[in-house]
């Protein structure tokens, strides 16, 4: 409760209140529970004051001396601190939700669980602060200095950090989603599970930081340098890393899917976790392939059937010829294969040299019907020359001529002897002889020829 003499002498204002302050200096004043909302107390002395619960709701605090003030609990939206010093001050669970702090001193203060929403921070000094669990969405921390801040768990979503002092902060658990912390200084600190979805970290400093299970999924971190960075398990979904550098990395148990890496230095990516032998690669996406291959006895077997299995099946999908397709592919699947039929409608994101030639490589052997070509020419150029470790037979119906670039492809050995059919129930009935026998023992020989 407030002690009433001292309460009156402070509502005379601040150099009345300084007066009596400075005759004494022993007295520790107690205003706890006061209502001084709208009070200009600018450039009052109020060090080691007892303000908890107070209401200062648009007072004016300007250049107040508050250092180790206790303000717990106390209401402080809309009020001007700028260039306050509150070092060492108790804001613990305090409003402050729409202040102006511009280039306060709040240099180890107690901030946890208070509310900073909408307030102005520009150049604030929040080093070494206590803000966990702090809200600040919203709020305005251009340039702050926050290096050695405990902002764990603090809510800092829409927030401006833009270009602040985050060097050694505690961020673990922190919502930053949507913030700007272009140009923030992030080395060193512990980002650990924060939420910085959609965050814009372009230019940001992140050397030695840890990242490890964030979410970055939508977040900028063009040009930001994460050089020793940790981000295992973090999920980078659509994270741009464009010109980022990467190098020496922590990226064991890391999701990324479309992720931009144009330009971004990727060397020395560490895949494996601490007190294991460390695997490097220096690609990110190849990392994450690499590192579930290392790590998932599923995904070697599923590799494996694709690559002992998968049958690529090419032709033309006029009706007639198509026909002949669907049967081959019925047929392999009754004898264990993985037929895939390529009806040369590439994706929007390759064209078809790519998409033909990303099916070839999984292939065990390729059955391509080269009656009546349209696309076959092309898909075979595709293949034949730059594929020598898969086996391709060719089939044609009676009747029908290669086509003449087909007579350039006979002189590759993976490329078998054309096998000329009459129609589809020959043709199926004679598979195992004169299409899948042939295409197996080439399949060895080529894997024979490759090991020795």
């Amino acid at each position: 409760m407030a002690n009433k003499k001292q309460l009156r002498i402070l509502k005379q204002g601040a150099v009345a209140w300084n007066q009596w302050k400075g005759e004494n200096p022993l007295i520790r004043p107690d205003l706890s529970g006061a209502d001084l909302s709208g009070a200009n107390l600018s450039g009052a002395n109020l060090i080691g004051a007892n303000l908890s619960g107070v209401d200062l709701h648009r007072a004016h605090l300007i250049k107040a001396d508050l250092r180790l003030a206790h303000l717990s609990g106390a209401d402080l939206s809309g009020t001007d601190l700028s260039g306050t010093d509150l070092s060492g001050a108790d804001l613990s669970g305090a409003d402050l939700s729409g202040a102006n702090l511009r280039a306060a001193n709040l240099r180890a203060a107690n901030l946890s669980g208070a509310d900073l929403s909408g307030t102005d921070l520009i150049e604030a000094d929040l080093r070494e602060a206590n803000l966990s669990g702090a809200h600040f969405s919203g709020a305005n921390l251009r340039a702050a200095h926050l290096s050695e801040a405990d902002l764990s768990g603090a809510h800092l979503s829409e927030a401006d950090l833009s270009g602040a002092d985050l060097s050694g902060a505690h961020l673990s658990g922190a919502n930053l989603s949507g913030a700007n912390l272009s140009g923030a200084d992030f080395s060193g600190a512990s980002l650990r599970e924060a939420d910085l979805s959609g965050a814009h970290l372009s230019g940001a400093d992140l050397v030695g930081a840890d990242v490890s299970g964030a979410d970055l999924s939508g977040a900028d971190l063009s040009e930001a340098d994460l050089h020793g960075a940790d981000l295992s398990e973090a999920i980078l979904l659509r994270t741009s890393l464009e010109k980022a550098n990467l190098t020496n990395c922590s990226i064991c148990g890391i999701s990324a899917w479309g992720v931009t890496l144009e330009g971004a230095a990727q060397s020395n990516l560490v895949i494996t976790p601490p007190g294991e032998p460390t695997i490097t690669v220096d690609n990110l996406e190849v990392a994450q392939f690499i590192y579930l291959l290392l790590n998932n006895q599923r995904i070697r077997q599923v590799i494996e059937t694709i690559t002992s299995k998968v049958v690529l099946i090419l032709g033309r999908f006029i009706p007639e010829r198509k026909a002949v397709l669907d049967a081959l592919r019925e047929e392999l699947r009754k004898r264990d294969y993985l037929p895939v039929v390529f009806d040369f409608d590439p994706s929007v994101s390759r064209d078809l040299t790519e998409t033909v030639s990303t099916l070839a490589h999984m292939s065990r052997f390729i059955i391509a019907d080269i009656s009546e070509p349209k696309s076959i020419p092309q898909e075979l150029q595709a293949i034949v020359p730059n594929l020598p470790s898969v086996a391709i037979q060719p089939i044609i119906v009676h009747g029908e001529h290669e086509y003449g670039m087909f007579e350039h492809f006979k002189r590759y050995p993976w490329v078998l002897p054309v096998y000329e059919y009459k129609d589809i129930p020959q043709l199926l009935a004679s598979l195992t002889g004169q299409v899948i026998s042939p295409a197996e023992a080439a399949v060895k020989e080529l894997r024979s020829l490759s090991k020795s």
